[in-house]
């Protein structure tokens, strides 16, 4: 074997070999992410009732009148929510950590499953914190 082949076949071995070493990098938690914006200073405190901080997102049409995980229907009008851990029936407040507003959502469906959001609102729970347009929007949620 010339010298040529085998060195192509000695560097495609180390990249192959390298490749199964290595692992994704970790996606980041935005949900233990303190809010960087000049208006929120409030650091997460178990005393002040703080669940987790965040980004909120929003789900309406293609899910309305469509079985939640808890297996009730979902009504986009309501002030529901999804929670990947909270238990069924869990009353959050959810703050809008720029403007302060506030609505007290209960949970009903599981999710959201998109990385690095904390809590999916229904229509009704999202338009009362103004992100319904945006999309998302960065959230404190707190005990009710």
């Amino acid at each position: 074997m010339s010298l040529k082949p085998a060195l192509t076949l000695a560097l495609a071995t180390l990249l192959w070999l390298g490749g199964c070493a290595t692992r994704a990098p970790d996606m980041p938690d935005l949900g233990s992410v303190p809010d960087a914006s000049a208006d929120d200073t409030e650091t997460p405190d178990a005393s002040e009732g703080v669940i987790a901080r965040g980004l909120a997102s929003w789900y309406g049409e293609p899910f309305h009148g469509r079985r939640t995980a808890s297996g009730e229907v979902y009504d986009m009008n309501e002030l529901t929510a999804a929670h990947k851990t909270l238990p069924f029936g869990t009353r959050v407040r959810v703050r809008h950590a720029r403007t302060g507003k506030e609505v007290t959502v209960r949970i009903n469906d599981r999710g959201p499953h998109v990385p690095g959001r904390i809590i999916d609102l229904s229509r009704a729970a999202a338009s009362a914190l103004g992100i319904v347009q945006g999309g998302v929007g960065r959230v404190v949620l707190l005990r009710d």
